[in-house]
């Protein structure tokens, strides 16, 4: 194999969803009984919060006469106009990162199905880790659909939480900065990433993160693509940057390692050549795209300017 060999790019992975999430249905009593007490209403399968495939697809199954809207939450109706339905768990484990089982699960069934997971395991995860008000602690309830709690007391509502994260090249004179987390598949390297705070803005979150983890200063902060990622509730937000200089400082509580890679060496490594300076990230990872992406740009600036 070689740099050139490198794998089309998919779909971000939990990305490309097709259900229509129809606001207009969770608001309304009569027309959520109605989705609900249709013939063609369908609930996901699920093992506890892990996906069940069959043939090729996610599992699905009727809606059984014994169950509860209460305690369903309403995904979307599907290009079938089938009302997709998620039992809504009252123990969910609350495991905050990627399974195996889910990991694979691109590469399992189609990838609007793996976009239907994502905001299923999402939503039910947050119902189960959000049982009680934030504002006076009394026990809250599902409502509108499952896209909302409300508390019984103080009748304050939350609302599923997204949390925003940055996840960056840097680009300093033909190379890109990569780092490693402690505790990650030896050789492997992605984009640096971070939380962003309250009252930031993505630039500025991408500013900081790469300061305080690799001691950069950039610029010129320009957005690639985003990705949901539903371990538990994050939304991934791609984005390269221009270094001032290539000199690094190694924040060694945030990251193990980084370092300075060249077109080369993400090519060979994204093509998964033996002897690639690093191991890639995997298709499922948005930071796959954002490699891809650079090496993309790398492309074009070369087929313009041969001299580049």
């Amino acid at each position: 194999m070689h740099g050139s060999d490198i794998p089309e790019s998919p779909v971000v992975a939990f990305g490309g969803g097709r259900l229509d999430r129809v606001d207009h249905v969770r608001s309304n009593p009569t027309l959520l009984a109605e989705a609900f007490a249709s013939p063609l209403a369908r609930r996901l399968v699920l093992d506890g919060l892990e996906p069940v495939v069959e043939d090729g697809h996610l599992a699905m199954e009727a809606l059984p006469a014994d169950a509860w809207i209460e305690h369903h939450a309403l995904l979307g109706v599907d290009e079938q106009q089938r009302p997709i339905f998620a039992e809504l768990l009252a123990d969910a484990p609350h495991s905050l990162v990627a399974t195996p089982r889910s990991r694979t699960l691109p590469g399992d069934v189609p990838g609007h199905e793996v976009a239907l997971y994502g905001a299923a395991r999402s939503l039910l995860a947050w119902h189960a880790r959000h049982r009680f008000c934030s504002v006076c602690g009394q026990r809250s309830a599902p409502a509108k659909a499952g896209w909302s709690r409300q508390c019984g007391s103080c009748k304050a509502e939350h609302f599923p939480r997204v949390d925003p994260v940055v996840i960056m090249l840097a680009e300093h004179r033909g190379r890109v900065l990569l780092g490693r987390q402690h505790g990650w598949p030896a050789g492997r390297y992605s984009a640096l990433a971070g939380f962003v705070e309250p009252g930031e803005t993505l630039e500025e979150a991408v500013v900081r993160e790469i300061r305080e983890e690799a001691g950069v200063a950039t610029h010129d902060i320009r957005y690639v693509t985003s990705q949901p990622w539903p371990f538990p509730s994050s939304l991934m937000i791609a984005c390269t940057a221009q270094a001032d200089d290539d000199a690094l400082k190694i924040d060694e509580n945030e990251i193990e390692h980084a370092f300075w890679c060249d077109e080369e060496g993400v090519r060979a490594a994204m093509a998964g050549e033996e002897g690639a300076p690093f191991l890639a990230p995997p298709p499922m990872a948005v930071a796959w795209h954002l490699l891809r992406h650079w090496l993309d740009e790398r492309a074009q600036v070369a087929h313009h300017d041969p001299s580049a």
